[in-house]
Order: C-alpha cells, then sequence, then structure tokens
C-alpha cells in the first residue's frame, strides 16, 4: 500500500512478537506504524478516526476460539466505532457468508457488498466478476446457489459505515436494475 501512494497506515496485532517483528522487516517504511493492541478494545484509537480497516484473519481467528459470537460482536463494535461515516470495513475471509453475513447483518451497521477471489490455481473462469458483487439474499443461500457448497474462494465483504436510512442493507444485482430504472 505505501509502494502505491498510501501514507498513513496503522497495523495492530495482539501479539508484540509480530509487531517486533513487523516492526524490523519494514524498518524502511516509515509510514507504517505498528501497535500492540487488542481488536476487541481500540480506545487509543478516537472515534471516526480511520477511512478504512482491512481484516485478513482477525474476525476468522476470533470466531474459533471461546466467545465468539460475544468478542466478534465487540470486535466489529470497534471497528464501526474508529471508522468515519461512510468508512470501510474489508473483511477478507474464508468465513462462509451463511455465517459470516448473519454476523455482519445483525448488528446493523453497514452497507454490505460481497466478491470473491477464485484460488490461483483453479482454471475454470468463474461465473462472477471480482468487480461486481454477488447478489445477495438475507442468509446467503443466492451465494451457495451462485457458486455451489464449499466453494474454494475467499469471500470479500466490503461494508460501508452508515447508510441513507441507517440501516444496515445487502446490496445486490436486484437493486442495481431497480436503481436504473
Amino acid at each position: 500500500m505505501v509502494d502505491d501512494g498510501y501514507q498513513d497506515i496503522v497495523n495492530i496485532d495482539i501479539s508484540s512478537v509480530v509487531i517486533e517483528q513487523m516492526k524490523k522487516k519494514y524498518h524502511a517504511k516509515p509510514q507504517l506504524k505498528y501497535m500492540k493492541m487488542d481488536v476487541k478494545n481500540m480506545s487509543q484509537f478516537e472515534s471516526c478516526s480511520f477511512d478504512a480497516v482491512i481484516d485478513k484473519g482477525t474476525l476468522d481467528s476470533i470466531m474459533c476460539g471461546q466467545n465468539s459470537q460475544e468478542n466478534a460482536t465487540k470486535m466489529l463494535e470497534e471497528v464501526n466505532r474508529i471508522l468515519k461515516d461512510k468508512g470501510v470495513y474489508v473483511l477478507i475471509t474464508y468465513g462462509d457468508p451463511s455465517y459470516r453475513l448473519r454476523l455482519l447483518k445483525d448488528l446493523q451497521l453497514w452497507t454490505i457488498k460481497l466478491h470473491v477471489i477464485d484460488r490461483w490455481e483453479r482454471t475454470c473462469d468463474p461465473p462472477w466478476e471480482l468487480t461486481k458483487p454477488l447478489p445477495l439474499d438475507g442468509d446467503g443461500l443466492s451465494v451457495v446457489s451462485l457458486l455451489g457448497p464449499k466453494p474454494d474462494v475467499h469471500y470479500i465483504y466490503v461494508c460501508v459505515k452508515g447508510s441513507d436510512d441507517g440501516k444496515t442493507h445487502l446490496h445486490s444485482k436486484v437493486e442495481d436494475n431497480q436503481e436504473a430504472n
């Protein structure tokens, strides 16, 4: 991201070992800041202070631990708190939409779009384009009908803080068609 021009990137991890390793590895990139912090309590950050949060694996890790539902909710509420209005939470996960979508949707914090990236080694063309979100219904079953059971993909949830009515809604191709008319 620094190579693409981003100048202020904050990285957090609960492990001081990881933080020290990353500081050493990227010492030549002062734009990268590293802080030891629990994502469930980011009180060191002011509310509405970030334009975006990128999560690759943190929510997945929390969902594998004790009190997963409660801890995931704490994490997502903190992410929402530190995001500016219209800020973006990008969740990159293996977590099936029937689990992750319900968790994200129940909090009613974001407008949610779902994208997928196929594994690199697969050779067939996917039935979707990365730049277009997959159609979503309330429980994620439309994704299963499109991709089939147990697809070998990364799910990318793009969650935008706030919406016109203050409630989360699921963006879909049906809504795109209605907006065009």
